[in-house]
């Protein structure tokens, strides 16, 4: 991840992650960071950064391993499903939401977004009902 360290966009402004990808070499000295092993909390920390960059496909890459190693947790599986949908991948974005809806049935925005995801797939009739239950859900 040290190729990202001087990254810049292309309007001049440094990157998210520019740091996140160098932090490492500060860790244990110089002789293990070469070797060191990415923790799950820092490949969280960096699938943020790429969200936020709007890099999703690499973002979804890292959150596949988060999700693996911690199932339970429901905001990863929700953000992995974000960068699906961002990304174009609407299969597997759906059957991320479903998972999350199943664990957390009165999410309003995973129900939003399972509409939407729906109805990118032109299932609009499939759509509604979620769409329907989201509004239901946040006017609360």
């Amino acid at each position: 991840m040290t190729d990202r360290f001087g990254s810049v966009r292309p309007d001049g402004r440094a990157t998210e992650d520019r740091w996140a990808g160098a932090l490492h070499l500060f860790d244990d000295g110089p002789e293990r960071a070469a070797g060191r092993e990415e923790s799950t909390v820092e490949r969280w920390e960096r699938a943020g950064l790429l969200f936020e960059e709007k890099r999703y496909a690499a973002a979804a890459r890292l959150l596949v391993e988060v999700v693996e190693e911690f199932p339970e947790h429901t905001a990863a599986r929700m953000l992995l499903a974000r960068a699906y949908y961002h990304s174009a991948q609407l299969g597997r974005a759906e059957a991320a939401l479903r998972l999350v809806i199943e664990r957390d049935p009165v999410d309003a925005y995973a129900h939003l977004l399972l509409g939407r995801t729906l109805e990118r797939q032109s299932r609009k009739e499939e759509a509604e009902p979620w769409l329907r239950m989201a509004g239901a859900f946040a006017a609360e």
